[in-house]
């Protein structure tokens, strides 16, 4: 059910800017994954129920790191690096100002302020519009990304907590199997 209102939400918020509410949303459902997601015990091999659900595991966890991520990327330039996104989207913004200047021309004798404010909310709308699509282009990369560090993390800890685990010894194998017939 999480894995279906994560996938629901990420398409409800991809339309459009990223808003701040998407990461809470990520965050919180990274904290249900953490809190009530239980791995089988670790076996080798990728087909093992283990290696399946570790790989589900992962996806849905980097989907939920992309959905909170979505908001920070299109905000924080230093977070996002790729050259050229930013002045590309600042360069639309500033012509769709100059588009809506000559749209509102007859505005611009009777209120210069109202004028200022249309330009600039409409170069705001453009840029958050570029920005979000471009955001939008590049966070299945981000969410990929913590999904395999968080598969090899799950791994890593898995594989490392059946090493120091104790192994039954053959008598408690037995017991374990035994039934009786009255209790």
């Amino acid at each position: 059910m999480g894995i279906g209102l994560a996938a629901v939400l990420t398409v409800a918020l991809a339309q459009g800017s990223w808003q701040w509410f998407a990461a809470y949303i990520g965050v919180t459902l990274l904290a249900v994954i953490f809190a009530f997601s239980r791995r089988p015990a670790w076996t080798p091999g990728i087909r093992s129920a283990y290696g399946r659900s570790l790989i589900a595991y992962a996806l849905v966890a980097g989907l939920c790191v992309a959905i909170a991520l979505g908001p920070m990327l299109q905000r924080w330039a230093w977070l996002f690096p790729i050259s050229g996104t930013r002045s590309g989207c600042q360069e639309l913004g500033r012509y769709e100002a100059i588009r809506s200047r000559a749209a509102l021309a007859n505005l611009a004798g009777r209120d210069s302020a109202a004028l200022a404010h249309a330009q600039e909310a409409q170069s705001h709308e453009v840029v958050a519009d570029c920005l979000a699509a471009t955001t939008t282009l590049w966070l299945p990369l981000y969410g990929a990304g913590a999904a395999v560090l968080v598969g090899a993390g799950a791994w890593f800890r898995d594989r490392a907590r059946a090493r120091t685990s104790p192994r039954p010894t053959s008598s408690t194998r037995h017991l374990k199997r035994t039934r009786y017939p009255f209790g």
